[in-house]
């Protein structure tokens, strides 16, 4: 039956019809509801593992480095050779108070991420304050030990110096970034320590002889392959210390985020970066020690113009060769994507049936 104008059922349909449920008004109360916010995976704060242990041992190899030159200074005679052996003695203690700086304060930033605190100023200012620390104490240590003159005071307020720079650097960027790069440094300078027991085999194999010429040729040599081995050994120690804290971070939250192939880049690149960033300090606060030693005679000026030279060389070497290193091992531990993995099963699919 037909609904005729004008009829009863003119304002009814022939057939029912269905509301949409998305489409029918919520009730008052339900529409003023904010809905909860999702937790975001790994949204916890960010630490660095291990940071303890390597405050720890960063802080006790800069009192290794300042006992071996106290121990130099003291057993020389006063005066010109104790001026020379201090300015050689410089660069290491320099080093060494950067990474000591630096490692303190990522245990300083842990202690405030333990507490919940992820306020990214409050933890560069803590950090750079731990660094601070590091270098007052070092700074005390050298002036209570060392003897009274300019000589001390330069290398005291130098190294506190390096100190909290290292405290801000590490402050300011990623918390396991910043631990694989103390954890490569402190690697490298262990290693080149230890490779000096190998310079004279190696200048031997160099063609080291009795003319100048083949003695700086060796030298060159030597001083390169000692750079591309520390570059290596940072890279790997970077690429081993990310992967740890990786899977350390996993097992307590599977969610955890994990640090992306610049992370890795810059992790294997920061050991350099600090050798370079330590001869700034060493040119600038340095540089009334460099100038004094380097007046003593016209070999002690050749000396350590050359020396600034190679450190400069070694840590652009660091720089690439432990960047280079710690990609290249990260990208060995990549899969194939999802895109590739389902190109390459329809390849295997299509082959199998034409084989049938």
């Amino acid at each position: 039956m037909s609904n005729q104008p004008g009829s009863s059922t003119a304002e009814e349909p022939d057939q029912p019809v269905e509301t949409d449920p998305a489409a029918a008004p919520e009730p008052a109360d339900e529409a003023l509801q904010v809905p909860e916010a999702l937790p975001a995976p790994g949204g916890a704060i960010v630490r660095a593992p291990g940071a303890v242990v390597l405050a720890v041992l960063a802080v006790g190899w800069l009192a290794a480095m300042l006992w071996s030159t106290r121990a130099a200074i003291t057993s020389a005679q006063a005066g010109v050779t104790a001026i020379s052996l201090s300015a050689f003695a410089l660069p290491g203690v320099i080093s060494a108070a950067l990474v000591a700086g630096a490692a303190a304060a990522l245990a300083a930033a842990n202690l405030l991420a333990r507490r919940g605190v992820d306020r990214a100023t409050l933890r560069f200012v803590v950090a750079t304050g731990a660094g601070l620390l590091v270098g007052l104490a070092a700074a005390v240590v050298i002036n209570l030990t060392y003897f009274d003159n300019a000589t001390t005071n330069v290398i005291a307020g130098t190294a506190a110096a390096a100190a909290t720079i290292g405290g801000a650097v590490a402050g300011a960027g990623n918390a396991r970034v910043a631990g694989a790069v103390v954890t490569a440094a402190l690697g490298a300078l262990v290693f080149v320590v230890a490779f000096s027991r190998a310079r004279d085999p190696l200048f031997d194999l160099f063609g080291a002889g009795d003319t100048q010429e083949s003695l700086v040729t060796a030298a060159k040599w030597v001083s390169r392959t000692e750079s591309l081995l520390a570059g290596l050994v940072a890279g790997l120690l970077a690429f081993a210390y990310l992967t740890w804290a990786r899977r350390r971070a996993q097992r307590r939250d599977p969610a955890a985020g994990d640090v992306r192939w610049p992370g890795y880049l810059l992790a294997g690149a920061g050991p350099g970066l600090l050798l370079l960033l330590a001869e700034v300090v060493i040119r600038v606060g340095g540089r009334s020690l460099l100038d004094l030693a380097g007046a003593l005679s016209e070999a002690d000026s050749v000396a350590q113009t050359s020396l600034g030279t190679s450190r400069v060389d070694n840590g652009i070497w660091v720089l690439f060769v432990g960047a280079l290193t710690a990609l290249i091992a990260f990208g060995r531990t990549l899969g194939p994507s999802p895109d590739d993995a389902a190109e390459d099963d329809g390849a295997e699919a299509v082959e199998a049936s034409a084989d049938r």
